[in-house]
């Protein structure tokens, strides 16, 4: 009911009463605004590389498995499980018409191999933007709403920065004109470095441009580690969406090298909302395993926080 429409009810409700001389207790929630959902439990194909690299599952079969076997009606592909059919037509409809049957909404792509968006040379740089076109059209077609890109380039710190959001830039503004998002994991180098890749939000300037933080992926280096509690709240302000990294859990159910409640309580502190992606990337157990604990510790922030 808007709100408009509630008021008008409450105040004629309140005269009925009055005229009949009743007493009339209203329920609360006629005062209340509707709650803003936390979060949505989203499955990033990343978490069965092994069973796909095996060729034990095919990438238009993950959806149908997603949903069948773990409840989840939200996917997020890789963009190497497509076996270069990201512009066959044929095989996208197939792709959408498999997710429309099973109740399924596809979300995202994330891309890798398609060159640097940082790369120093000019015209390398360019071919990879226009590398990362057809997939922007993919992602039109099959109804997902962003492509998460690499800030990669080999040189100093600055000249990366300035290459990324060249290319990163001119990227954007094709991810605007089809009206899908460009967000930027932090995906190792200088991109696992909060505050280098936030800079480059501010910069780049494009409201179809964001982050994608993943809450385990902050490596710079062979022996430099960005702190990732601070680095999830540098990206927040910019994020498009969430990778939930697992690895290992304990006999609670927590994972063993994130703490889950502290940083769903920065998340939460930055008010966010939107989907979290289950990237599980463990060994102890199964990848069905994987993904099932990490469902479960999900849950367990949505009844904590949400």
């Amino acid at each position: 009911m808007e709100t408009k429409n509630r008021r008008g009810f409450i105040r004629d409700l309140s005269l009925l009463s009055a005229a009949a001389g009743l007493s009339t207790v209203l329920p609360l929630d006629l005062f209340a605004g509707e709650k803003k959902e936390f979060f949505k439990i989203s499955l990033a194909q990343w978490s069965l590389h092994k069973t796909l690299f095996a060729g034990k599952l095919k990438n238009i079969d993950f959806p149908t498995k997603a949903k069948k076997e773990f409840g989840i009606d939200i996917v997020e592909y890789v963009s190497p499980f497509f076996d270069k059919k990201e512009s066959d037509k044929t095989y996208l409809k197939e792709l959408l018409d498999r997710t429309k049957s099973e109740g399924v909404q596809n979300h995202l792509i994330m891309i890798d191999g398609q060159g640097n968006l940082g790369d120093s040379d000019e015209k390398a740089r360019t071919t990879a933007v226009e590398n990362h076109y057809k997939w922007v059209e993919a992602a039109k077609f099959l109804g997902c709403k962003s492509i998460r890109v690499n800030a990669a380039g080999k040189g100093t710190e600055d000249e990366v920065k300035s290459a990324v959001i060249d290319g990163l830039g001119r990227l954007a503004a094709f991810g605007k004109d089809h009206k899908i998002n460009i967000i930027v994991e932090n995906h190792g180098g200088y991109s696992s470095n909060g505050k280098w890749l936030s800079s480059i939000m501010k910069q780049v300037n494009n409201p179809y441009c964001g982050t994608l933080p993943d809450l385990g992926n902050f490596r710079i280096s062979a022996d430099q580690e960005y702190d990732k509690y601070l680095g999830v709240q540098e990206l927040m302000p910019y994020a498009k969406g969430v990778s939930a990294k697992t690895n290992n859990f304990n006999e609670q159910g927590e994972d063993t090298g994130i703490d889950y409640h502290k940083m769903f309580k920065i998340i939460k502190d930055a008010k966010w909302s939107g989907i979290v992606g289950i990237e599980y990337e463990g060994n102890a157990i199964s990848e069905d395993e994987g993904i099932r604990k990490t469902k479960a510790l999900l849950d367990k922030m949505l009844q904590q926080y949400g």
